[in-house]
């Protein structure tokens, strides 16, 4: 992305979801030299981050609320998983059972 200049403002996007199936998105303009935390504390998040009810991205990757951010970036607030997917898949094939499930169904 090319440089906006040093006065420009950035215009950044945070996304946060309330539960689960729904995500909401704020485009935001802030000051030049922005972090992570003045984005999450103009969309009102970021007590919901320091009380580590919510984790924090920058596109999908964990940052810490000091991280700059530049123009175009995407600031995210998630939710901590419940459960690890690679389990979840597991017990889910495990409850359907071998011969109802997998790639190899069709084939008998």
């Amino acid at each position: 992305m090319a440089d906006t200049g040093a006065g420009a403002p950035l215009m950044v996007v945070v996304a946060w979801s309330e539960q689960a199936g729904q995500v909401r998105e704020l485009p935001l303009e802030l000051a030049p030299g922005a972090t992570v935390a003045a984005a999450l504390a103009a969309a009102g998040l970021l007590h919901a981050c320091a009380s580590g009810r919510l984790q924090c991205g920058v596109w999908g990757r964990a940052v810490q609320t000091d991280a700059p951010l530049r123009a175009g970036d995407r600031v995210e607030a998630v939710r901590a998983l419940q459960v690890d997917p690679k389990v979840a898949r597991r017990q889910r094939f495990e409850a359907q059972g071998k011969r109802s499930a997998g790639l190899f169904t069709a084939r008998r």
